[in-house]
């Protein structure tokens, strides 16, 4: 046995799955769900301006 108890391991969040059943959820974590999903849709809307920006420098630049 340790001599230091290691901390009680915290239940993390399961991870959304697309199309899962929703019924069994409480409604903080839909709401908890809706978080993330928001957080992670602002990030791909950024990555795909940072895409769009540079196809179109690209572009410019071999049209000139």
């Amino acid at each position: 046995m340790p001599l230091i108890e290691d901390e009680p391991k915290r239940k993390l969040p399961a991870p959304h799955v697309v199309g899962e059943e929703l019924a069994t959820l409480s409604e903080e974590e839909l709401r908890h769900r809706i978080g993330i999903l928001r957080e992670e849709i602002a990030r791909i809307e950024a990555a795909l301006r940072l895409k769009e920006e540079s196809r179109k420098a690209a572009s410019s630049f071999f049209k000139s």
